[in-house]
């Protein structure tokens, strides 16, 4: 029998050694943005942020011992958004997507995914009805079109008129957006809000980003006599528009855009001085004072590092900081079940001031992040400065538009 047991024994360990040696598995999520077509420039400023998020991470060990791996997903546009939505789910099948940037192609990406019961994080879409449908797993750490309104319509009242030495109301404001559905909810919210104050808007026009001439717009606009212009835009129909305002002597007395093309440094770079002056509320920028923005100095060294240049707008920056939200979630669920995942999301509280952007945490119910902001900043000097709100301010406003 002895030597029958030191058989089995030997056989035993044979086999042990033989076994392969178990690895943590991958944890694998989706990134779903526009890399190419129109879009794809902030698209890919998006996706920068989450990749420096991940590859940070996966530094510190991963997600519970698990490396993060991120497949990458193109989505132009919402069909093309649908049909990567569907492989990132079915044939990937990845745990949960990161997006998207694009409201539009979150719009009908999280249709999918919420079908499919995979939780999507939205990190950069703006318009408030990605988490107003009653969506049970679509959670979203940036602010809203509704944050950019109000601030927007704020910057008026409390940065613009006091400058001016002016009553708000005595301001002709107009209010111009591409007809998307960026530019329709932004100023949507931008009319509710000047009624609710009793400004005076005296012009409200739509127009295609695909515009190639917005002169007639311009002419409008200033035979209102338009003091103040707010202007919901992506980057070419910023240009053309600051290029045929100065063609037709057109200067209001300020410029505020929301977001998009006014964020952008190439757009500062085509424009050159003209862009000086020009006011731009958007998500926080890695130039805001880093008091109450704890790891905005690390982040934008990584992004340097990794990429040789600063950043070229606030959108990776708040996909970062999203990105890493949403990666500690996923490590205090301990779990890929979507359930889980969801009692994480809500269960996840930060102090506003805690994070690099300054953004605290606070999901409600819809998975909206209640505690994401805007800021307001000016192009000074070829330079995209915060001027408000004063605490995080790098830079006092100064007059003129452009």
């Amino acid at each position: 029998m002895q030597p029958l047991k030191t058989l089995v024994a030997s056989l035993a360990c044979i086999a042990a050694l033989a076994a392969p040696v178990a690895h943590a598995a991958d944890l694998k999520l989706g990134a779903l943005y526009p890399f190419s077509g129109g879009l794809a420039l902030l698209g890919d400023e998006s996706f920068r942020g989450v990749q420096l998020a991940v590859d940070e991470r996966n530094a510190a060990g991963g997600v519970n011992g698990n490396k993060i791996v991120l497949v990458k997903a193109d989505a132009v546009d919402a069909n093309q958004a649908v049909g990567e939505a569907r492989r990132l789910t079915s044939v990937e099948n990845v745990t949960a997507v990161f997006g998207s940037y694009a409201s539009g192609v979150s719009a009908a990406a999280t249709q999918v995914t919420e079908l499919a019961g995979v939780p999507y994080f939205e990190l950069g879409a703006v318009a408030d009805t990605i988490t107003g449908r009653g969506m049970k797993y679509v959670f979203r750490s940036n602010s809203t079109a509704k944050n950019f309104a109000e601030r927007s319509i704020e910057a008026v009242v409390k940065v613009i008129a006091p400058q001016l030495k002016v009553d708000p109301k005595s301001l002709k404001i107009a209010i111009i957006f591409e007809d998307g559905s960026y530019g329709t909810l932004v100023s949507s919210f931008q009319k509710d809000e000047a009624k609710r104050l009793g400004l005076n808007v005296v012009e409200s026009q739509s127009y295609s980003a695909k515009s190639v001439d917005l002169s007639s717009l311009v002419l409008r606009l200033k035979g209102a006599g338009a003091d103040v212009v707010l202007q919901t835009s992506y980057q070419n129909d910023t240009t053309l528009f600051f290029k045929q305002a100065a063609n037709a002597g057109f200067k209001p007395k300020a410029l505020i855009g929301a977001g998009g093309g006014y964020s952008l440094t190439d757009t500062a770079k085509q424009l050159g001085a003209a862009m000086d002056g020009a006011y731009d509320v958007d998500f926080p920028q890695d130039t805001m004072a880093e008091n109450g923005a704890p790891g905005l100095r690390a982040f934008s060294a990584a992004y340097l590092k990794q990429y040789g240049t600063a950043p070229r707008s606030g959108h990776s920056l708040v996909n970062y900081v999203g990105a890493k939200a949403f990666l500690d979630v996923l490590a205090n669920a301990k779990s890929t079940d979507k359930d889980k995942i969801r009692e994480a999301v809500l269960a996840y509280k930060k102090a506003p001031g805690t994070s690099a952007s300054g953004w605290g945490f606070d999901f409600a119910e819809n998975g909206q992040n209640k505690l994401a902001t805007t800021n307001l900043m000016q192009w000074q000097k070829g330079k995209l400065e915060t001027v408000y709100p004063e605490g995080v301010a790098t830079a006092k406003p100064i007059a003129g538009a452009n």
